[in-house]
């Protein structure tokens, strides 16, 4: 039996084949039902005696799906405008009003976001002008949605550097993380529980990941940390010196790459 991935693909191909006949003719009745039989087990013949055909109809189709989400990705990194930009559903710290900004979407279970964490700090205490927006992205565990869902409500009561150190203590908190640790580390900082507790339930929040996890997969990414900066898209950890390296040249040519 073929994979399914695989006769998904060879039925869109098949039917990347059928789209060259004339569009208009085949659903308007332009050929009469012999006729359609007739060209179909043509084509069967065909595909049979030639399958490399379907190969390189598969190939074509993968083609076009790159090129589309290729477009659809540099719509959303270009549009200033775009939720990846504005939403809501992000907390803004370093300077607010900076004049370069780093974007991070993370999931408070993730190891790679938690080591990478230290690199952000440093970013934002060496460079003023930083502006850095913080995206919820709990792909990893049930206990990552619900502390993603409890650092939503506490952004209604810490803002900018309040807010960062709640995301410090509990991203960098040990272990596995979930709504107890999130509330443990949000009581500590001095938060209204009976507010949290309610403005983490509320229908918004839910709406707000999902918006994140719809601009993730906008973009391509397979993983946390992700970055966005300069309209680069930057998948994975990759460390303090790449990613200044990308500041400093937006600094320098408005883009991440000034080659």
């Amino acid at each position: 039996m073929l994979p399914q991935s695989l006769t998904s693909k060879i039925l869109c191909a098949t039917a990347l084949i059928f789209s060259f006949l004339p569009g208009a003719a085949w659903a308007d009745g332009g050929f009469t039902e012999p006729q359609k039989v007739e060209i179909q087990s043509v084509i069967k013949d065909y595909l049979l005696t030639n399958p490399e055909v379907l190969r390189d109809a598969i190939t074509e189709l993968e083609r076009r799906e790159d090129v589309a989400q290729s477009l659809k990705r540099e719509k959303a990194l270009s549009d200033s405008q775009s939720p990846l930009y504005t939403s809501q559903n992000q907390a803004v710290v370093g300077n607010p009003n900076g004049k370069v900004t780093l974007i991070e979407f993370f999931d408070y279970n993730c190891g790679y976001c938690k080591r990478a964490l230290d690199d952000l700090a440093k970013l934002m205490k060496e460079n003023p002008d930083l502006r850095v927006v913080l995206k919820d992205l709990p792909i990893l565990s049930p206990g990552s949605i619900e502390a993603a869902a409890v650092a939503t409500a506490a952004r209604n009561q810490f803002k900018g550097d309040k807010f960062w150190e709640f995301h410090q203590k509990l991203l960098g908190s040990h272990g596995q993380v979930g709504k107890a640790q999130a509330l443990a580390v949000a009581k500590d900082l001095g938060a209204d529980m009976d507010k949290l507790n309610k403005d983490s339930i509320a229908p918004s929040v839910k709406e707000g990941i999902q918006e994140n996890d719809d601009i993730a997969k906008g973009l391509m990414m397979n993983g946390t940390p992700s970055y966005v900066v300069g309209g680069e898209v930057i998948v994975g950890a990759v460390g303090y010196d790449q990613l200044k390296a990308k500041l400093d040249n937006v600094r320098k040519c408005g883009k991440s790459d000034c080659s």
